[in-house]
């Protein structure tokens, strides 16, 4: 059995597509930098230009996406998890595939490289579930769903430099239960491709090493205030995705090229729109905007309600790409807002808080949300304080949007693949 050669194609396929998986996701980050430097130089060289690039940008991608890359569209997280309901091979290619994932690369740099409030952390878990669901086939190893749900973890894992944080994402919001007989594939996957990022990357944190922290009881009212404002915060936005979602997706198949492409451009011209008047804080992922709010420099009160509506643009105009960082940043810019109201309070904890109860609030994934952030800021000391941030962000979001984003629009792919071949997995 030891030198079976089956059994050792088997490993080396599947090893191969972890680390792949890692690489990738190092390279895509860089390029992703690369992108918004890109962007930054135009926006240097004149504020206005945005106006016209923009939109004209958004349209391309969109109607690129649509035509070339059909679900290469918006996260991506999404299609992962359709993925794992569907039974038909062809049915699971249109939603993970290496075309895909080229596209799905392409496309959100690009978007990038035009200002979109956007991230890639999203993308990297589609690309991440699309090479570990052709290393299933190549090596003949079967277990996709499971190979699947590795890939995804692994994704987040690579995109943040967050191993616990990718595990923990497979088995809360992918998996949404615990499958036992998966666990050894995950931790294997991420152990890989987290070798290879830091290959390539370095061992590094996130946001930096922050030693904020939440001691008196008299600092704890602020907790319950960041996972309050970010559960209210975090619902609002996924319900106005979820609702205008089902609206435009009506609109744009009266008449599908067309309104694509209107929907992109009005799209794109809002995000320049609030861009201008932030004077260009809210394009981009807004890394720059939460680190700098971590380590001192406080955002303006309008940062996270423009931060948010520029996000929320984005992510309906048909243009793939990420809410992961964009949500982070916003939850940045809501605890800063929150700051002077608890002047006893260290300011750099409690924009650490408002990332977590608005984070957990959008994706309604407590542990992943207190989890992530802990390790992109390296500042164990706040372990409680954000999971009660954490707790109430995602209670207080259920309250208001109980239908969870990412499986709420996972359910249109779910339907389309049934509607177009055999009929979806049990979970």
């Amino acid at each position: 059995m030891f030198f079976s050669r089956r059994l050792w194609r088997r490993r080396l396929v599947f090893w191969g597509g972890a680390i792949a998986t890692g690489l990738i996701g190092a390279g895509f980050a860089t390029a992703a930098n690369r992108a918004s430097d890109l962007f930054d130089l135009v926006i240097a060289w004149s504020p206005w230009a945005p106006l016209v690039l923009t939109p004209v940008g958004f349209l391309v991608s969109a109607l690129v996406c649509r035509r070339v890359f059909p679900g290469a569209q918006g996260s991506g997280i999404p299609q992962a998890i359709a993925a794992r309901h569907v039974r038909d091979p062809a049915g699971r290619d249109r939603l993970l595939s290496i075309r895909l994932t080229i596209g799905k690369i392409l496309l959100t740099l690009f978007g990038l490289a035009c200002g979109a409030s956007i991230g890639r952390e999203g993308p990297t878990v589609q690309v991440g579930a699309s090479i570990m669901l052709q290393a299933a086939r190549l090596g003949g190893m079967g277990r996709e769903r499971g190979l699947i749900l590795a890939g995804s973890a692994a994704g987040v894992a690579a995109a943040f430099n967050t191993p616990l944080a990718g595990i923990v994402f497979a088995i809360e919001e992918m998996g949404r239960s615990y499958e036992h007989r998966t666990n050894g594939l995950i931790l294997s996957t991420v152990i890989l491709a987290g070798i290879a990022s830091v290959a390539l990357l370095g061992n590094y944190s996130y946001f930096g090493v922050t030693t904020a922290g939440i001691g008196a009881l008299a600092d704890w009212p602020a907790v319950v205030a960041c996972g309050l404002a970010g559960g209210v915060g975090g619902a609002c936005f996924s319900w106005l995705v979820l609702g205008c979602t089902t609206r435009l997706r009506a609109f744009v198949m009266r008449r599908p090229d067309r309104n694509t492409m209107i929907v992109a451009a009005v799209a794109g011209l809002i995000v320049a729109a609030l861009g201008i008047a932030s004077h260009g804080a809210t394009y981009g992922t807004g890394y720059e905007q939460a680190r700098g709010a971590l380590e001192g420099a406080p955002l303006g009160p309008a940062y996270a309600p423009m931060k948010l509506l520029a996000t929320l643009a984005s992510t309906l105009s048909g243009i793939p790409g990420g809410i992961f960082a964009p949500s982070l940043s916003v939850g940045a810019g809501l605890g800063s807002a929150l700051a002077p109201l608890f002047p006893a309070t260290s300011g750099g904890a409690i924009v650490v808080l408002g990332m977590a109860g608005y984070f957990a609030g959008v994706v309604q994934a407590p542990i992943t949300a207190f989890v992530i952030i802990v390790e992109m800021t390296a500042d164990h000391g706040m372990v409680i304080p954000l999971m009660v941030a954490a707790v109430i962000g995602f209670g207080t979001s259920r309250l208001i949007c109980p239908q969870p984003l990412y499986h709420t629009l996972a359910e249109h792919f779910i339907a389309t693949a049934r509607a177009t071949g055999p009929q979806e997995e049990t979970a």
